[in-house]
């Protein structure tokens, strides 16, 4: 139970620690002196104008037509996305392509021994070594 004492109380410094350090007073990110000067400050810099938001929102509203520009670039990246994924289905093609004609030249080297095996095995010296060498009566 002494290491749990011992954890509580490290947890307890480090907070103590992080509570008095002065960096601590704010989440705002500090300007170039190191401090921020006034609140009013921090909320300019994260809040625009009630106008700028409002043409904000009318520009860019769901409705809105876009520009050439942003058709072209969604477009691009449409056509780029597109591009990669046939890549990737024809590199897998290939793949699958060239597994299959292994497995297809192994299979056939299998049969071709198997069936050399089966000739020699059959072979009774007298007649020519042919699989389906029989006489008929």
């Amino acid at each position: 139970m002494s290491w749990t004492y011992a954890t509580l109380l490290g947890l307890l410094a480090v907070l103590l620690a992080l509570s008095l350090s002065p960096e601590a007073d704010t989440a705002a990110v500090p300007n170039s002196t190191g401090r921020a000067k006034d609140p009013q400050d921090q909320l300019k810099n994260i809040f625009m104008k009630e106008a700028d938001a409002s043409n904000f929102f009318r520009r860019r509203s769901r409705r809105a037509s876009k520009s050439q520009d942003e058709i072209n670039a969604e477009q691009r990246q449409i056509l780029a996305a597109d591009e990669r994924k046939r890549e990737f289905h024809e590199e897998k093609r290939n793949e699958f392509e060239s597994y299959a004609e292994e497995e297809h030249d192994e299979q056939n080297e299998k049969t071709r021994e198997s069936t050399e095996q089966w000739r020699e095995f059959h072979y009774d010296g007298m007649h020519p070594p042919h699989e389906y060498n029989r006489q008929s009566i």
